[in-house]
């Protein structure tokens, strides 16, 4: 019998992204690694999945960030039984990579304890570190880059992150850090404990030690990783757990540049197209609260500027209604719109924080929907803030996104896949608050081709 006969492959990875930018990171990873794949909103209906066609790793893109732990176990035990069901070998949790949680919110430790019931191997493989956009682990110590700046921070004396609004990092040890959100017994593996893969006859010790570690390791194990020599020796150790049993593994996109770069059989890259300048008007929203958002709003300079007030837009609902109208009619004009959130003169509350993520997502909706209706249809929109990225394409009514291209490491541009006619197709940059270069926003307008 022919594969043709069997029925399509399983999916070799599946993914689930706690938030939705991080989460197109992931599908950039994964379809720049050669592999068919999209990243659905949500568990696919079987109508979905047909109009999808054969995938070679599929995606779902969730809000466990910002979930407590019980909401997260709902979420992802529906996560794993559809990924179980898909004969998925290797399911990849995708946290952030400054792995900013808590045990009250986005709970490391809780998500894992749900999807490990669908995913037999014992092996828990958690990555720290995705060198490419500045994270690095070592000796189980989490350091990150802020923004484009070139200094390297630990993760707990980082400039946004030990001062993040809803999980802040006060610990560096990344063993510690998740034993404080219920996972106990984390082995860890320093980068030092690594072999070398550089000619051929290092291969032997590399398989070789990879068993040791397979056979010994019972539960988390955390890996260090401070350089993209190590990828191939992080990938070959998840590939050759999952062969023996399905595997959940933990951390940023590294996981999949790991799984990549030892990809059984091997599979040839895509190399995605530069983006083009925009044919027509493009709309940025931010309701990120990042510094290195607000220099990106600070440095751009092909955008009408439209601020908002957060106070009266959660307290007056004429008030985003009269935004909505100001942003439609620049755009109807053919101007580009940045339309972004003050900063607060104090810190707020996770609460807050919340809602006017769900503010200003309903804003960008509003005004997508509006422009539309007015005669001009967005081709590409950007939106800034992990939070508000995850609201607003739900706002939009998507269901799916599939790959474009990347605009900047971590920052990756879909193409939005939709019901409705005037939102299908739509280019949408989802940037999460610590991603990009000062001019980001100029460049997604502009193009890089």
């Amino acid at each position: 019998m022919t594969r043709d006969q069997r029925g399509p492959a399983p999916p070799r990875v599946g993914w689930y992204g706690d938030d939705f930018t991080g989460a197109t990171d992931t599908l950039a990873e994964v379809s720049r690694a050669g592999l068919r794949s999209l990243l659905f909103l949500g568990v696919p209906t079987p109508q979905q999945l047909s109009r999808a066609g054969a995938l070679d790793a599929i995606g779902i893109a969730g809000a466990a960030r910002a979930m407590p732990p019980a909401e997260m176990q709902d979420e992802l035990d529906a996560v794993g039984r559809f990924m179980a069901g898909r004969g998925v070998r290797v399911l990849h949790y995708k946290c952030c990579s400054t792995f900013d949680s808590a045990p009250h919110v986005g709970n490391i430790a809780a998500a894992i304890q749900a999807l490990r019931r669908h995913m037999p191997n014992p092996l828990v493989p958690i990555v720290g570190g995705q060198p490419s956009i500045g994270r690095y682990c070592s000796f189980a110590q989490l350091f990150a880059r802020a923004g484009g700046a070139p200094a390297i921070h630990r993760i707990d004396r980082h400039p946004v992150m030990r001062a993040h609004p809803v999980t802040p990092m006060h610990e560096a040890d990344l063993r510690l850090h998740l034993a404080a959100q219920g996972l106990r017994e984390i082995r860890s593996v320093p980068h030092t404990d690594y072999p070398r893969l550089r000619r051929p006859a290092d291969a032997p010790v590399l398989e070789d030690w990879i068993d040791g570690v397979v056979e010994s390791a019972d539960g988390p194990l955390l890996l260090d990783l401070i350089d993209d020599e190590q990828l191939p020796v992080i990938g070959r150790l998840i590939w050759r757990a999952a062969a023996c049993l399905p595997l959940l593994a933990v951390g940023p996109s590294s996981v999949q540049q790991a799984l990549a770069r030892a990809m059984p059989g091997g599979r040839a890259a895509a190399v995605d197209a530069p983006l083009a300048p925009a044919s027509g008007p493009v709309l940025v929203v931010a309701g990120s609260l990042s510094p290195v958002t607000a220099q990106q709003i600070a440095a751009c300079r092909r955008y009408a500027r439209q601020p908002l007030s957060v106070q009266r837009l959660l307290s007056d609902p004429g008030y985003a209604a009269a935004q909505s109208r100001e942003a439609v009619a620049a755009l109807v004009q053919g101007r580009n719109v940045l339309v972004h959130t003050d900063r607060p003169e104090q810190a707020p509350s996770a609460a807050h924080t919340a809602a006017t993520a769900r503010a200003t997502a309903q804003l960008a909706a509003a005004i997508v929907q509006g422009s539309a209706q007015a005669g001009r249809r967005l081709g590409r929109v950007g939106i800034a803030g992990g939070d508000t990225s995850s609201q607003a394409t739900l706002a939009l009514g998507l269901w799916g996104l599939a790959f474009r291209c990347v605009l900047a490491p971590g920052v990756t541009v879909s193409v939005a896949r939709s019901d409705d006619p005037r939102i299908d197709g739509m280019e949408l940059m989802l940037k999460g608050g610590q991603m990009g270069g000062d001019l980001l926003f100029d460049e997604l307008a502009q193009g890089l081709a």
